[in-house]
This record gives structure tokens, sequence and C-alpha cells, in this order.
């Protein structure tokens, strides 16, 4: 996949100005106490949001690219969770608190979308290699009916 691919993407560059704006405008005003706790968490969650979308892009097998897209709303998810955080605790103006609440409920929104754009298009599931790929081996193993074992047997 390339670059510009990604680019063409409206989750992906949405989830990328999100993030540009959570480091532009809520890092730099939280406590310096907090550099190393909710600031790195809020960055990392960030961050996570358009790399999972990407990382999905770069895969050529549909359910991946949806496995991926999880993440990144989980991702999303924790942001909104510390911003409120942040925001219970003093940290953030009101209105910019709810402006971002309103970006995220978007980009749920635009993520989920592109989630059921992906399922319905199937993308790579002609691919058998793709197939394969995700086909984990399982070692043989016998079920035991507790009921028939001793207890000393166990």
């Amino acid at each position: 996949m390339s670059n510009e691919g990604l680019k063409g993407l409206d989750v992906w560059r949405k989830s990328m100005d999100f993030a540009v704006k959570v480091y532009r405008q809520v890092i730099p005003i939280l406590p310096a106490e907090e550099k190393y706790g909710l600031c790195q968490q809020i960055r990392r969650a960030a961050q996570s949001i358009p790399a999972n979308i990407a990382e999905g892009h770069g895969r050529y097998y549909y359910q991946e690219g949806v496995r991926f897209c999880y993440i990144a709303r989980g991702s999303l998810e924790e942001v909104i969770s510390h911003l409120t955080l942040a925001s219970e605790l003093g940290y953030l103006p009101v209105e910019l608190y709810q402006a971002l609440m309103r970006d995220s409920e978007s980009l749920i929104q635009l993520i989920n979308g592109y989630i059921s754009y992906l399922k319905r298009s199937r993308l790579g599931a002609e691919d058998s290699t793709s197939a394969q790929a995700l086909r984990e081996a399982y070692p043989e193993y016998d079920v035991v009916d507790h009921d028939d074992v001793n207890a000393n047997e166990i």
C-alpha cells in the first residue's frame, strides 16, 4: 500500500487531525506533575489511533484491517477516558473538552463506518495465503469429564 493511499483515507486523516489537536492543545496545558502520568497515557493513546488505522490499511486481508480498526477505536475510547479525567480534575477548559468530545464522537462514527466498509468489501478474502495466515494450529488435547475422575487424580 502506498502512503498516498493512506492519505486518501478520510478516517486516517481525521484521526491524525485529532491526535495533533490533542498534542497541541491538551498536552501543553496539563500540569508538570502529570508529565510522566496522564500526559504519557494521553500521548500514547492519541498516536495509537491513526497508527492502528494505518497498520490495518497496510494489511492485505480485510479481517486484519477490521482488527486494527477495533484497536484504534479502543485507543480513542482510552483518550476519551483520559480527557474526561483531566476535565474532572480541572486541567482542561470546558470549551476545549467539549470540542474534543464532539471530535471524538465524529471519529467513532468514521471508524465504525470504515469497519462496516471493510466487512462489506471483504478485501483480500479470495487470497488464500491471507486466510491461511490467520489460522492457528491448536494442539490436540483430551477433554476430561470431572464427574468420572477421582479428585486425587486431577
